[in-house]
């Protein structure tokens, strides 16, 4: 009979990240920028990984020395490689990958571009394996590590005119969960965060609208999200409080997926 595993022996309330390397792809602006912000304010040194080198590179130096900006097409396997590969050599190993890149592009299912859709699984889903299998690899080595994929309430629910990022965030969940069920013996946990919509800029100019007031109504809380309360939550599964947490959802939608 095996002994029973020991956790630890007390958990660590101020979530802190210090010593911790970290990575955010889309970490330029909206969801990604809040996360690294975050994640540095906790201790972290993070790798601001976007498709647009130089705002990669501006958003890095606003979070002040010892982060650094990273471009990267998160489609293309061989640009995942060189930006992990860059980012373990700058930060001297890895511990968190956020997965917060990400496209959006809505219409009828009956009326979608075929290349819409594929782009959209390309970035939203494609993407999001490709960096978490590349900084999988390294996390595995060092036999630590979190991985946090940002899903969305379209990852638990059906909405309307969302059928190519429905799809694309749904697959992030089943994903996100069979690498929770592979690597979490080895060190590595996985989680995903499911927000309603997030009062960013992209999100303002796409929600500020009667359809947005109308859903912000579904929503029992009666508002939607702003990009700090996404950020906290990835604080969170970053942290050696989050130890136990694998393969889980965490819905900040303010009930709405609950309806």
């Amino acid at each position: 009979m095996s002994a029973l595993v020991a956790g630890p022996d007390h958990v660590d309330f101020a979530f802190r990240l210090d010593g911790r390397a970290a990575l955010v792809t889309g970490g330029a602006s909206g969801i990604g920028r809040a996360i690294a912000g975050a994640l540095a304010d906790r201790g972290a040194r993070v790798a601001i990984l976007d498709v647009k080198a130089e705002a990669a590179d501006a958003a890095a130096a606003e979070l002040g020395e010892g982060h650094v900006g990273v471009a990267v097409d998160v489609t293309d396997p061989a640009s995942v490689e060189t930006a992990i590969a860059r980012v373990v050599a700058a930060l001297g190993g890895l511990d968190i990958a956020v997965n917060s890149a990400g496209i959006v592009a809505l219409g009828p299912a009956e009326q979608l571009g075929l290349a819409d859709f594929q782009r959209t699984l390309a970035v939203n889903l494609t993407g999001t394996f490709l960096v978490s299998q590349a900084a999988g690899r390294v996390m595995l080595e060092r036999g630590h590590g979190r991985v946090i994929n940002m899903a969305s309430q379209a990852g638990t629910v059906a909405l309307d005119q969302h059928a190519a990022y429905c799809a694309s965030k749904f697959g992030v969940r089943g994903l996100t969960q069979v690498l929770a069920l592979e690597w979490g013996g080895r060190g590595v946990t996985a989680n995903t965060i499911s927000p309603t919509v997030v009062l960013t800029e992209l999100g303002r100019s796409a929600w500020d609208n009667e359809r947005g007031v109308a859903h912000q109504e579904e929503i029992p809380v009666g508002r939607f999200a702003v990009p700090d309360e996404i950020a906290a939550a990835a604080v969170y599964l970053a942290s050696d409080a989050a130890a136990m947490v694998n393969g889980t959802d965490l819905l900040v939608d303010g009930g709405f997926t609950m309806r």
